[in-house]
């Protein structure tokens, strides 16, 4: 089981006007709506089952999504019409609609890139051999408990462009905190870390959570967001980044990266063609 979750509920502001009369993962990029060109790409990483979720112009999408027969997907939708929910938010709305025993693999549906999904999606511990190891206890066979163990509770895939926002880092790729570095503002659990002393990446939009952070959610309130919820458990659990060494990424926020998108197309390696090392 590969199970993927696509946020599409946001309301696209920085893409307006187009995102006046559509939703976002609607526009085109080299003659293909976002939402189609993300679907293709975690269907072709082996992913069975995708919940979508979706807010601004809702039914467009689903509408969209019934005309293509879902692609022939297990594709379902987590409606947050009555109000947007966030990306924390979201994943808890939607928790219902995945399977419990297996990573989600969460994706924006405005990130291009070169990333190979299903290896992605196995370092954060999906399609392992051994069946079960969410529910895996201390009286298991050893080998069981070392798989299970060696498995992060999410990993977030982070890059080294330029931004004002970074999440921090430990040297072994431990989440320990984020900042702001125009204006200084540190969040951590840690009250004495030293941004200075941690390895500083942006995040990318492309991140897979385990099951059994799942229940970790109930203490939060309906809206809140994925990255505060990782801030807020990653002294007690493992959320790790990866850094891939030669990441091609876009984020397709504004006009003028529409301009932008179809020569970053050309130029990426089409993740339905990994590289001979087969690695993300």
């Amino acid at each position: 089981m590969m199970q993927a979750m696509i946020f599409a509920a946001g309301l696209g502001t920085r893409l307006k006007p187009l995102t006046d009369t559509m939703p976002k993962a609607l526009v085109s990029v080299g003659g293909e709506p976002l939402l189609k060109r993300v679907i293709h790409n975690l269907s072709v990483a082996g992913v069975d089952r995708i919940v979508v979720n979706v807010h601004h112009f809702a039914q467009q999408i689903i509408d969209y999504l019934k005309e293509n027969d879902n692609f022939g997907l297990d594709i379902r939708i987590s409606d947050e019409s009555a109000g947007l929910l966030e990306t924390g938010g979201g994943i808890k709305h939607a928790a219902p609609l995945f399977a419990p025993d297996a990573p989600i693999l969460i994706h924006n549906v405005d990130i291009l890139s070169n990333v190979d999904l299903r290896h992605f999606y196995q370092r954060a511990g999906g399609l392992l051999k051994t069946d079960g190891l969410a529910n895996v206890t201390a009286d298991a066979p050893d080998a069981l408990v070392g798989a299970a163990a060696d498995v992060p509770d999410a990993l977030l895939l982070v890059s080294q462009r330029k931004t004002q926002r970074y999440l921090l880092f430990d040297d072994m790729m431990r989440l320990v905190g984020w900042t702001n570095i125009a204006t200084g503002e540190v969040k951590s659990p840690y009250p004495d870390l030293d941004p200075k002393a941690c390895r500083m990446y942006a995040f990318a939009g492309i991140h897979a959570l385990s099951p059994r952070m799942i229940p970790l959610m109930n203490q939060f309130p309906d809206r809140f967001s994925i990255i505060d919820f990782y801030l807020q458990t990653c002294a007690t659990h493992r959320i790790e980044g990866f850094a891939k060494d030669d990441l091609q990424l876009m984020d397709i926020g504004k006009l003028d990266t529409l301009a932008q998108a179809e020569e970053f197309l050309v130029k990426v390696k089409s993740p339905s063609q990994p590289s001979q090392s087969g690695r993300a």
